[in-house]
């Protein structure tokens, strides 16, 4: 009887942690594109001192990223609904695609900032991608923990 309550106590607990690693998925509202495109050109404002000029230069820009990245996230949770993996065509050219606009951001940024600026904008660019580099390292050595 004693193993029998005991089981039930261990699927119960299990089951109350596995809902609640569910329920974190939801983040809450999301901002609208244009809430995020202002909000990132007054972050830049601050960080590189940035004329009037400049951000009414930028803020297309970043508008235009803000857009693209909503439509990829939707057209992933399509995929990822429908259960299809893109084959190695598609994510070439979609890798491609993303470094080209890459590229293409950093072209028209160092022609709208000055030098000093885009030293610093680079600086940012390059904490940014080290500090999501430190967090997938550190969930997966996380996952590997939990799996051990």
């Amino acid at each position: 009887m004693k193993k029998i309550i005991g089981i039930v106590v261990l699927v119960f607990v299990f089951t109350l942690t596995t809902q609640a690693q569910k329920k974190r998925g939801n983040k809450g509202p999301q901002m609208t594109v244009e809430q995020h495109t202002d909000l990132t050109v007054k972050k830049m404002t601050l960080a590189l001192d940035l004329s009037d000029k400049q951000q009414n230069q930028i803020k297309p820009l970043i508008k235009a990223q803000a857009e693209e990245r909503k439509a990829g996230m939707e057209k992933r949770k399509e995929a990822r609904k429908s259960d299809t993996k893109p084959t190695a065509d598609e994510m070439y050219a979609m890798q491609s695609k993303r470094l080209d606009d890459q590229i293409a951001f950093k072209n028209n940024m160092k022609k709208i900032l000055n030098d000093e600026q885009f030293e610093k904008f680079e600086k940012m660019n390059k904490g940014r991608k080290m500090k999501g580099k430190k967090k997938d390292s550190k969930e997966r050595r996380m996952a590997k923990e939990k799996r051990d």
